[in-house]
């Protein structure tokens, strides 16, 4: 198995974001630089100084923080990983660190949270995922972002000088070596904040040989220049699926901390489209919850969570270890495939029947709907012009009689096929 095999054909992540800002109901660190608002509504933003902000720090004791029965919702939802927040942009470590006083370690909480998350994780079975920032916006030698910078834009961030530069790229590292000697075995580090330093001041090279050195195996996104394994699209589909291996980052509501005033929560069903979406085009999806000030997360969230659970019991198969449909595939929604099984999602549904083009029909043994394994009514035509073409399988076109809807979030259609040499014994 190489380092990303597992990762490839995951299907679905957790995404944690979380730190004792929670507390307040604002976003996680972007309050410090005047980011946080929810798109499209100009009556929402978190206007915090940066002594607010900061303030509950001193206050974090999320007391009905439960890491074995978030591992087990994970589970239970489907994920095949789970991704936390060790340290975000703004700087406190939801670690025990040597390297830094703003941690949960003195806080009233005082227990290592990164700790008993990654054993409530690994526990149930799952991947162990840990998210760390390049930046760290309340370190010494990390230049503060000051009121006249305003409005935030990368590309002015302030540059220190070599000495301490030096001192700040030491830090990442000795972080990085206890998150990745401390923990036992991890198998995904999320890097993110890299768009304010070039790849060369990040010492991104140096740093994946830090990384290689202390945890071989571990898979690493692209937001360490030049040194990832994936790609990271973040809150929508791309335009094109990138070449490699990826994964899409999506927030359930706008925010990826929890908001209360953010109560734009997409459905359980545009979920279930998204991760057919995704999967069909060969990636995974990364699904956010943003626990509250005081651990718990928030009903909705385990609500759309155990809605997801509950559709992939029945239709997983159709999303998770599969790869992305033939090309030559023509149908309106997304295609997986799974050994000798096409899966097409119906995201939009069909009146009466359907055409599904470019398949093998001479192949086809059964044609039925997840969930219920009824067999579905079907017909078949030969595209005439392959069939004498030497080496090129006959393809045609396949017509379905489509029941009605079901109550499952998305419906789905499972072509069964004979394998080739099967089919061609019995011609």
């Amino acid at each position: 198995m190489t380092q990303s095999t597992w990762f490839e054909r995951a299907g679905l992540g957790l995404f944690v974001h979380w730190d004792h800002a929670s507390q307040q109901g604002i976003e996680i660190s972007w309050p410090l630089v005047g980011r946080s608002i929810i798109p499209g509504r100009d009556d929402v933003e978190d206007e915090v100084s940066v002594e607010q902000y900061h303030s509950t720090a001193a206050t974090f004791d999320p007391g009905l923080w439960d890491a074995p029965g978030l591992a087990r919702l994970a589970r239970a939802a489907g994920a095949r990983y789970v991704v936390f927040t060790a340290r975000h942009h703004a700087g406190y470590s939801m670690f025990h660190t040597r390297h830094s006083d703003f941690s949960v370690e003195h806080s009233p909480y005082g227990a290592d949270i990164t700790q008993e998350f990654v054993e409530a994780v690994r526990a149930e079975g799952l991947r162990v995922g840990i998210y760390y920032s390049l930046p760290d916006w309340h370190h010494p030698d990390y230049p503060a972002f000051r009121a006249e910078d305003l409005p935030y834009a990368s590309e002015r961030y302030p540059r220190p000088g070599p000495e301490q530069w030096a001192r700040y790229i030491d830090y990442v590292k000795g972080q990085l070596t206890e998150l990745l000697t401390n923990y036992g075995k991890i198998d995904l580090l999320w890097f993110d904040g890299e768009w304010e330093r070039t790849e060369e001041e990040w010492h991104a090279a140096e740093l994946r040989s830090l990384i290689r050195s202390l945890q071989p195996d571990v898979v690493v996104n692209d937001r360490l220049p030049g040194q990832g394994d994936y790609e990271t699209p973040e809150q929508g589909m791309p335009v094109r699926s990138p070449a490699g291996p990826w994964e899409l980052c999506l927030t359930m509501s706008e925010n990826w901390a929890w908001r209360p005033s953010d109560t734009d929560y997409k459905s359980a069903r545009r979920l279930a489209e998204y991760l057919a979406e995704v999967t069909s085009l060969g990636g995974n999806l990364l699904l956010n919850v943003g626990p509250k000030g005081d651990g718990s997360l928030p009903a909705i969230e385990v609500a759309r969570l155990k809605e997801i659970g509950a559709w992939l019991a029945a239709h997983g198969e159709s999303v998770i270890g599969v790869e992305p449909g033939s090309p030559s595939i023509q149908f309106y929604g997304p295609v997986t495939q799974r050994g000798d099984t096409v899966y097409l999602h119906l995201v939009m549904r069909p009146a009466g029947q359907m055409t599904v083009r470019g398949l093998p029909v001479g192949r086809i043994r059964d044609v039925r709907l997840l969930g219920t394994e009824q067999s579905l009514p079907h017909q078949m035509n030969v595209e005439v012009h392959h069939q004498d073409e030497p080496g090129v399988e006959p393809l045609g076109e396949l017509i379905i009689h489509v029941p009605e809807p079901t109550s499952a979030l998305l419906d789905v259609i499972a072509i069964d096929f004979k394998p080739k040499l099967e089919s061609e014994a019995r011609s």
